[in-house]
């Protein structure tokens, strides 16, 4: 005996006790003690203490205790077919609240899968550059008006001049966008090949900036020449009907530039927020439009590569003071550089500092794809508990024979991760069927690929959800104690009655705070649609004029008037929607010599006034009685008020244009979105220089008119295409994201009701069947089936107005902020809450209604036949 090997220490033994399942206590010792034997002859007894400490917490390996990893296999399977087993007959015996949870939870499910692809692609947008992290744009910080404006244009020269001055910039271009007013859509031609086309002017370093895959040609030649032209591989294909041996052909430009076909660049991903279908030198247009390399001007927008190691915040204080150095007269301008991923989505300014922009709906989306989830999940818990309190003496007698906590546990949460494996397979074919519907409310083109990472991300969505909807019923249930059940003793356990009402008011909260924001977006869009913008934009198009009507206009505006249904025509160089072409060089009398006043300049031709519906409220308009007017202006009333003049009609102002005189106001009207309040603008006339005509149409009679206008076209600008929009079109357009949010917001709104109405419509038929023989009682008594219909719908009710309580002032917030972003914009009334806590009671009392009117109206001998 004194060779024995000692036992393990107490505090061993004891942590082994403590670990190990009773079941399995007895063969992990004698696995644990003969180790233990092995350890202490080998490395003395205090390293085979710690090292039976060890292998006790890990016990379940294969390569300590083969023995013992067999059986905890066997049992682990064993438990796990059970379970599996048992949730099936639990779902078989409560079919009901089986198909509400699936309902919900695949509902759920799909909601948060949609917007899951939606978000990842927007988190996409610009991230496939592979100088991504070097990229970025130079932004300017304007001081206008005590206010700093953050402009994403700026001078043209600014590229070279950072390049050249700069080491740490390695590559910078100049770019004027397809974004560019008059500049939407070129004509490409190739004999007698016609096609239409969005193009940008580039400077040489561009494909060398941005990852935009040249098929044909080098990075640093294909913009060597001004003269040459590269195509994507559509465009190439539209116009050659092939992409090789094209590469020194020529392709016309507004059927006057010919330019030299140098390479072809495959089209750039949909996950771009730059979409163009070719290239020229941006020298080529600084030969027809030579302002663009005035340090005076903007409109160019320039990206720039910098170095490796190079700190933004080093490089942007060298810009500040550079400019500063070279540039002393400027005060207002201040560039600056943005990383350009970050612009799509964080690409909105209040007075000069990043105040959100998409990445708010980013936010906003992945809140309500979460909140939505969590109300299927809640429903889970809710009908979970309910119906499992019937079974609480199922319970009690698993426990009494030998079944732990642990073992309950794990029951609950198989049956919930069962039902969110169904809930998830119904799901994916959910969004297979609405992802069409879904791509065209959010112009985007997501599809359901099965890659690793999209099935990684629904299998983790729903291993949460599953978690999350079994944990409160799992642990909840399983805490029982055996007498307490077995004795029918649970009135105090079953405080979770508390808790069910609790998670009801949370969900109608949601489901309320939802109902307002949908009512306060619709009728913000509805104002912004309706509101006179103070000028009258229906029945009106467009087009820019090009070939031989940019020469001579007046040709086709005679044609046109004689149109029958044509109202007016004229030109213009602005379309009446956004921000064109401004100037702070103006001064007039009075005027203080620093003053940083901004005027929107609005070049038009005769009629344009009268065409458009803008209103003269003092003054004239422009009229060919007077023969040419280009020394006049009419300025808007906005601008009246910033220069602070009294009686400006017959006054004389000073621009870089010479001197003007004004001749009339005009009422103000909105030129831009409703985002922002209207600004100061003036009118002048001119002669040449147009790059735009409007036609106003009669109500009615559209069609025969676009055919009649056609055919004027085509007589008087041969080779080009009537390539016409309607102005009301184009104004929506400012105002695309918050119509999808508009459409999104209801229809998550009506997700989150119906979700909600299918966890009440549960917990209703459970309250009406637990208290059926009460009311069978109740009527015999002489109780009436209102009064009974009445009695069963009182907690709901409560429970409901609770959630209407929560929820109005926390909708009031959040409505109040979101229409912060306006300055004009609704005035939130009180009935937008009044009516949509009506709305949520009554849908409540609906989804009830049905269950209890079937039990109010059922045989109390029925109920009461077997007592």
């Amino acid at each position: 005996m004194k060779n024995a090997t000692p036992r393990p220490p107490k505090w061993a033994e004891r942590f082994l006790e403590w670990f190990c399942r009773e079941d399995l206590h007895d063969a992990i010792r004698g696995d644990l003690e003969e180790l233990y034997d092995r350890n202490y002859k080998k490395y003395g007894p205090r390293k085979a203490a710690w090292l039976f400490f060890w292998h006790t917490v890990l016990f379940f390996q294969p390569f300590a205790f083969k023995k013992t990893s067999r059986l905890v296999s066997q049992n682990a399977t064993t438990m796990f077919r059970y379970n599996l087993l048992f949730a099936y007959r639990h779902f078989l015996r409560n079919k009901s609240s089986f198909l509400i949870n699936l309902i919900g939870l695949s509902t759920g499910l799909a909601c948060a899968l949609l917007i899951y692809l939606w978000v990842l692609d927007e988190l996409a947008i610009d991230k496939f550059h592979s100088n991504g992290d070097h990229l970025y744009q130079v932004l300017e910080n304007r001081n206008l008006n005590e206010q700093i404006e953050t402009s994403f244009q700026t001078s043209g020269p600014m590229a070279d001049f950072l390049r050249t001055e700069l080491p740490e910039v390695e590559y910078a271009t100049a770019v004027a966008p397809a974004t560019w007013p008059g500049f939407e859509n070129f004509t490409l031609s190739v004999g007698d090949k016609n096609v239409r086309a969005a193009g940008q002017y580039v400077g040489k370093d561009y494909f060398h900036i941005f990852s935009f895959t040249l098929l044909q040609g080098d990075k640093g030649q294909v913009l060597s020449d001004k003269h040459t032209i590269v195509l994507s591989e559509e465009l190439a294909r539209n116009l050659f009907q092939t992409t090789e041996g094209i590469i020194g052909k020529v392709v016309e430009f507004q059927h006057e530039q010919p330019y030299t076909v140098s390479g072809i660049f495959k089209g750039a991903p949909a996950n771009s927020s730059i979409q163009f279908d070719f290239v020229l030198p941006f020298e080529s247009l600084i030969d027809t439009k030579p302002w663009v390399n005035d340090w005076g001007s903007s409109g160019p927008e320039v990206y720039v590569v910098l170095a490796e190691g190079a700190r933004i915040e080093d490089v942007n204080n060298k810009i500040a003071a550079l400019i500063k150095t070279r540039f002393p007269e400027n005060t207002t301008r201040y560039p600056f550089l943005q990383r350009f991923s970050d612009i799509y989505l964080h690409g909105t300014y209040a007075n000069g500092v990043q105040s959100g922009g998409r990445i708010e709906y980013v936010r906003l989306f992945s809140f309500i794809a979460f909140f939505i989830l969590l109300i299927a999940c809640i429903n889970f818990m809710n009908l979970s508990t309910a119906k499992a309190s019937h079974g609480l003496k199922e319970i009690g007698v698993k426990k009494v024979i030998g079944a732990n906590r642990k073992s309950l546990i794990s029951q609950y949460i198989t049956e919930s991760m069962l039902m969110v494996v169904f809930s998830l397979l119904l799901a994916v074919f959910i969004v297979l069927f609405f992802l069409p519907e879904f791509n065209q409310i959010t112009n985007k083109a997501l599809s359901l690929d099965l890659n690793v990472k999209l099935i990684s991300s629904a299998l983790t969505i729903a291993l949460c959800t599953g978690i999350v909807a079994g944990s409160y019923p799992a642990f909840y249930l399983s805490r029982f104690k055996p007498i307490n059940v077995l004795k029918g003793n649970t009135r105090t356990s079953l405080g979770g009655a508390w808790v069910r009402k609790g998670l009801v008011v949370f969900q109608f909260a949601l489901s309320i705070i939802l109902i307002v924001s949908v009512a306060v977006i619709y009728k913000q869009i509805e104002f912004i649609q309706y509101q006179h913008l103070g000028y009258d934009r229906d029945n009106v198009i467009w087009f820019n004029l090009e070939g031989k009507l940019a020469e001579n206009p007046q040709t086709f505006l005679t044609a046109s008037k004689r149109v029958n249904g044509v109202v007016n025509a004229a030109a213009t160089a602005h379309r009446m929607v956004g921000h064109n072409w401004s100037s702070s060089g103006i001064e007039w009398e009075g005027s203080p010599p620093d003053h940083q006043t901004q005027f929107q300049i609005v070049g038009v031709g005769h009629d344009f006034i009268e065409t458009m519906g803008v209103e003269i409220i003092k003054g004239r308009s422009f009229s060919q009685e007077f023969g040419a007017e280009g020394e006049k202006v009419i300025f808007n009333e906005a601008a009246i008020e910033a220069m602070g003049l009294q009686d400006p009609v017959g006054k004389t102002i000073h621009s870089f244009m010479g001197e003007k005189e004004i001749i009339g106001i005009a009422k103000d009207f909105h030129f831009e979105s409703f985002h922002q309040e209207v600004k100061p603008l003036f009118f002048t006339f001119f002669q040449h220089g147009l790059n735009k005509i409007m036609v106003k149409i009669e109500a009615g009679k559209e069609e025969k008119v676009l055919a009649g206008l056609a055919e004027v076209y085509e007589h008087t600008n041969p080779g080009f295409d009537f390539d016409y929009h309607f102005l009301d079109e184009t104004y929506q357009a400012q105002y695309v994201a918050e119509q999808r949010i508009s459409m999104l917001s209801r229809y998550f709104a009506g997700l989150a009701i119906l979700i909600s109405c299918l966890g009440l419509f549960g917990l209703a038929a459970f309250t009406a069947q637990k208290r059926l023989k009460e009311i069978s009682i109740r009527k015999i008594l002489g109780s009436s089936i209102w009064s009974i219909v009445a009695l069963l719908s009182t907690d709901f009710t409560k429970m409901v107005l609770v959630a209407i309580f929560i929820a109005l002032p926390v909708s009031y917030l959040i409505a109040h902020h979101w229409l912060e972003g306006f300055a004009y914009k609704i005035k939130i009334e009180w009935w937008y809450f009044a009516g949509s806590a009506l709305a949520a009671l009554l849908i409540a009392w609906l989804t009830i209604s049905f269950q209890t009117l079937k039990v109010a109206r059922i045989n109390p001998v029925e109920c009461l036949g077997e007592e």
